[in-house]
């Protein structure tokens, strides 16, 4: 039994040597493997064989041990050993190395968790972080907003190439100086155009007829001036007398007898004769004139009177004799014997009867006339003549509750009086028939100088003027400046060109929607609060809120205080776009007063949440300068403004008031927040984002300055790389400059780690002895640290491994002599039987 035993004992100690050089050569064999765990090989002595249990002491005996036998041994555990191995710097941003406990938790080729130590990993063709293996990382993922879901364990996906992120701006920091020695900015700059007239009422559109008044022609009327004998009436020998014969319109309208020109004959009396036959008078006065007047002129009057009048549509008398002694017309009217001489162009009007002018300039007001219309194509000369005007044009008769007379205006183009005066007042619009002889003179008390004069503007516009009814004057002509179509709006704000801004006009689209489309469109801000500190003041040269207002028939637009807010429109500053064309607005727009004050401005870019770049301008002016402190108010304007209204194009986006104390500190900001509307976009709306003036100084400067520092926004980006924290936080970094998270790795941590089940490859799973699994993040709950760009090396001790090695191998000798030795007994006991 002995030699027997011998050899199965020997055999024992073969097999533990033969798995020792296993073990110690598998551990050999992965010294470079990444993140392998070398094992080491225990054992345990196998049965024992008792020969004898041994006494116990007695009173005359010190008793004996147990006699037992060993039968060899066996391997009693194979344990990995799972000591940190040597982290080492890797040149893959994708591989990762835990320093401390736990495990990457990967998937398995059927779908289950399983563990592994090394972090090799590479981007699959579906952007996942997978080992060498093929197996998937898992961890939590981010949902659209980037943010870490902890919920499931799902593979980790890092799209370089393919993922875009932008970021809104939440903060703008800005620097500079405000200085406190400038100018108040208590005055804005206004901007004007020319006078403005409208053509939504009825006014004059036919020329008249003008023409020289005619003389009454003795010769073809055959007027003959006969002396009459003695006895036959009151004249004496030798008395003078000079007849004029005129025709006469009969107080016309109510303007008084108007009368053309004369003809003239001298009659001396002689012996014998006491009168003057004056026959066949003339009486063809045609449509103009209604009667004939016949005056005297004699030695005792330096005037002609009236001596007879008969109405052109009598038949009878045409005949006139004249009895009269010297001196006995003085009494009756005097002939008017006025004359024009000169070259005289003519205006008219339909008007309000009983308009008075204006005391100062003599100037009608502008609404009591419509808008004129020249008389004739030319000018009209005459010489020692009158002027007989017909053709007026007229109106129908239902317009008389806007109208209710014509007005003829005059002017004397050879004289330096340029204006246009009233010469006649006809009380009717509808009475085609009105005829005029105009015989004013220019000079004297009642001469046309002395009248009142047209505003030839006419009708200036009002808030309510539809854009397709204003008009501008061009010396005697006059255009419409809108017609349908889109007005392309380009203004300027303190020398910067602001963004083009759209109007469509339509027959009903105001003035008044025109003056708040281009304040809107250049930013002006006319009020922010009531009663408060916040208001803005009127300015304080015109009296007047900023914005868009009339003033005498002119648009205006005053911008607000301090130069930079300066307004103005170029010439091609208005476009309007029609079916047929595109064309400049003919309306020149001046500077009638200056901006004043100390400002500084400052442009720059924000972002909204799509990355979408907007554009920002920001002033700051000097409001007000105290014994203790400064303060400026500052403007944002921002063409990328974009309300819910599309007829709201205002690009004012904030104002608020900046304070700093007496030694140039910064103080506070009022209201530092700018909104701008997002709303026909899918950007998030609105943006609002804060100024930090905190940095600006109010110290005294030569100029004021201010610029924009830095923002936090930034614009649409594309993932180009990432970083692994300790934490296990994967977060990728844009070509924009901005970071989002794109996931977590997490790690396990296992009670027994060395009763986990090895499935080759690496791979680890949950083994009866090894406990449950406790995920969680790097770092915390036990779970070590993940180290980025970094592997960790194997932890075979290869010394160790080889001492073990030689070990084994002398413990494979020595068992093998064993058995060699058992043999030869045996060999010499089956030799006794010879």
């Amino acid at each position: 039994m002995g030699l027997t035993s011998a050899l199965s004992t020997a055999l024992t100690g073969l097999s533990a040597a033969e798995t020792t050089i296993d073990v110690v050569g598998n551990n050999v064999a992965n010294s470079s493997t990444v993140g392998f765990k070398a094992s080491e090989v225990s054992f345990a002595t196998q049965f024992l064989q008792t020969l004898a249990l041994g006494g116990a002491p007695a009173e005359n005996s010190g008793g004996t041990n147990p006699q037992q036998l060993g039968l060899g041994t066996v391997v009693a555990a194979i344990t990995p050993n799972f000591t940190q191995g040597t982290v080492e710097v890797s040149s893959s941003p994708t591989d990762m190395a835990i320093q401390g406990d736990g495990f990457f938790i990967v998937e398995g080729s059927t779908g289950e968790q399983v563990y592994t130590r090394t972090g090799t990993f590479k981007l699959n063709s579906e952007d996942e972080l997978v080992t060498t293996t093929g197996n998937r990382l898992l961890g939590y993922g981010i949902d659209d907003d980037y943010q870490i879901q902890k919920t499931v364990l799902v593979p980790i996906e890092i799209p370089l190439g393919d993922t875009a992120v932008a970021q809104a701006t939440q903060n703008a920091y800005l620097e500079g100086a405000l200085s406190p020695t400038g100018d108040v900015a208590d005055t804005g700059s206004i901007i004007q155009t020319s006078i403005l007239g409208r053509d939504d009422h009825v006014y004059p559109e036919t020329a008249v007829t003008t023409a020289s008044a005619e003389r009454p022609n003795l010769n073809n009327a055959g007027t003959s001036f006969t002396e009459e004998p003695a006895g036959s009436g009151s004249m004496m020998a030798d008395d003078e007398f000079t007849y004029r014969i005129v025709y006469v319109q009969t107080n016309p309208m109510g303007t008084g007898d108007k009368e053309s020109m004369w003809a003239e004959q001298a009659v001396t009396i002689t012996a014998d004769n006491t009168a003057v036959l004056i026959d066949n008078v003339p009486h063809d006065g045609g449509t103009t004139y209604d009667a004939v007047h016949i005056y005297r002129k004699d030695s005792s009057d330096a005037d002609f009177h009236l001596a007879f009048s008969q109405d052109l549509d009598s038949a009878d008398p045409w005949a006139f004799t004249d009895t009269r002694a010297v001196g006995y017309y003085s009494g009756t009217p005097a002939q008017n014997t006025d004359v024009l001489s000169g070259e005289y162009t003519y205006y008219v009007t339909f008007g309000k009867i009983g308009a008075e002018p204006d005391p100062d300039t003599n100037m009608m007001d502008p609404d009591q006339n419509s808008r004129p219309s020249p008389l004739t194509t030319s000018p009209v000369r005459v010489t020692n003549g009158r002027v007989v005007i017909s053709d007026i044009p007229t109106t129908d008769a239902s317009n008389e509750d806007l109208w209710d007379c014509r007005r003829i205006w005059r002017r004397d183009n050879s004289s330096d009086d340029a204006s246009w005066h009233l010469v006649a007042e006809i009380p009717n619009v509808d009475d085609a028939d009105a005829v005029i002889v105009d015989q004013m003179p220019d000079t004297g008390t009642e001469g046309a100088f002395a009248q009142p004069i047209l505003d030839l503007d006419g009708p200036r516009i009002r808030s309510d003027t539809t854009l397709e009814h204003v008009t501008l004057r061009d010396s005697q002509t006059y255009e419409n400046v809108f017609q349908a179509g889109t007005l392309e709006f380009t203004g300027e704000k303190g020398g910067r060109t602001l963004s083009t801004k759209d109007l469509v006009i339509d027959d009903g689209t105001t003035v008044q929607d025109l003056l708040t489309f281009m304040e809107e469109a250049m930013g002006i801000v006319s009020a922010v609060g009531s009663g408060t500190e916040s208001d803005i003041p009127a300015d304080a040269s015109s009296g007047h809120q900023p914005g868009g207002y009339i003033d005498d028939g002119r648009l205006s637009l005053q911008g607000n205080g301090g130069v930079d807010n300066a307004l103005d429109i170029g010439l091609s500053g208005m476009q309007l776009k029609t079916t047929a064309e595109s064309a400049n607005v003919d309306l020149p727009w001046q500077t009638t007063q200056a901006a004043v004050g100390e400002s500084a401005v400052t442009d720059f870019v924000v972002y909204d949440s799509l990355g979408i770049p907007i554009q920002v301008r920001l002033t700051a002016v000097l409001q007000e300068c105290g014994n203790s402190s400064t303060t400026y108010r500052w403007f944002a304007d921002s063409s990328d403004n974009d309300p819910a209204s599309t007829d709201d194009v205002s690009i004012a986006v904030g104002t608020g008031l900046i304070t700093f104390d007496s030694e140039g500190n910064f103080v506070s900001a009022s209201n530092s927040t700018v909104s701008i509307d997002r709303r026909h976009v899918a950007s998030a709306s609105p943006l609002e984002f804060d100024l930090d003036f905190s940095q600006i100084s109010g110290l005294a400067t030569d100029s004021s300055s201010l610029a924009v520092s830095r923002q936090d926004g930034s614009a649409a980006g594309t993932l180009t790389s990432f970083i692994v924290g300790e934490d296990g936080i994967i977060r990728g970094v844009f070509n924009n400059g901005a970071m989002r998270d794109l996931g977590q790795i997490l790690l396990a941590r296992f009670a027994n780690p060395a009763g986990l089940e090895q499935r080759g490859q690496n791979l680890f799973s949950e083994g009866v002895n090894s406990g449950l699994a406790v995920i969680g993040s790097p770092g915390e709950r036990g779970v070590g640290s993940i180290v980025a760009g970094a592997v960790e090396l194997s932890n075979t001790d290869i010394g160790g491994d080889l001492v073990r090695l030689i070990l084994a191998s002398t413990m494979y000798r020595g068992n093998a002599r064993v058995i060699t030795t058992s043999q030869e007994m045996l060999d010499e006991l089956l030799a006794l039987r010879r």
